[in-house]
């Protein structure tokens, strides 16, 4: 029997599945079922908060110190895998790991936008862009036609995050195939279970 390592905690399982479920759910239900829609965006804000301090705190290959690397070893890794001789990683592979920087980057965009638009009150902490200085004497309706055209800019650019998200997670899917064929495991289940195939001589730990 092929001997296995424990990589991933419970808490980053269930942060990662909960993370599909609710992306999901907000993604279905954006313009059909809002208050649902909140909700889950709520979710994954939090989630994110979540995986943030576990980032910090969390076990090992939870760690953010233990899978980000160096744009160095990146491009050297990327470099690698297209030639075919790319280590494999116990932990996060250097893309993979810029992956999930760039997705929790995104999804924080979402959920920030997300939120200024459930209640407009919010924008007004937000500067003007471009920034306009208002008179003391500014006419009502001009003011009101500003407000709009922010809020519009800020839906535009909630669905932007929204819609990049999508790429990256495709992205992130045809990562998780490729790596899983080059390496024969399934990485899919490994989220799952939380082990993987023991290192090997030339495998990156």
């Amino acid at each position: 029997m092929t001997d296995t390592v424990r990589v991933w905690d419970p808490l980053v399982r269930i942060f990662h599945w909960a993370l599909v479920a609710a992306f999901a759910i907000a993604w279905l239900t954006a313009d059909e079922l809002q208050p649902l829609h909140e909700i889950a965006g709520y979710i994954v804000a939090g989630l994110i908060a979540f995986r943030v301090l576990w980032g910090v705190l969390g076990t090992r290959y939870a760690r953010f110190t233990q899978f980000l690397r160096g744009p160095a070893t990146t491009a050297r890794y990327l470099s690698e895998t297209l030639h075919g001789r790319e280590a494999r990683y116990i932990g996060h592979n250097p893309a993979g790991a810029v992956m999930i920087v760039a997705m929790l980057l995104t999804l924080s965009g979402t959920a920030f936008t997300g939120w200024l638009i459930a209640d407009p009150a919010r924008q007004a902490f937000l500067p003007d862009l471009p920034p306009i200085v208002a008179s003391a004497q500014a006419d009502e309706d001009e003011y009101g036609e500003r407000g709009g055209e922010r809020e519009d800019a800020i839906e535009e650019l909630h669905e932007v995050f929204a819609n990049l998200m999508l790429l990256l997670v495709a992205l992130h899917l045809g990562g998780v195939a490729f790596a899983s064929l080059r390496h024969r495991e399934n990485l899919a289940r490994a989220m799952v279970t939380g082990s993987k195939r023991a290192p090997e001589p030339g495998d990156v730990d």
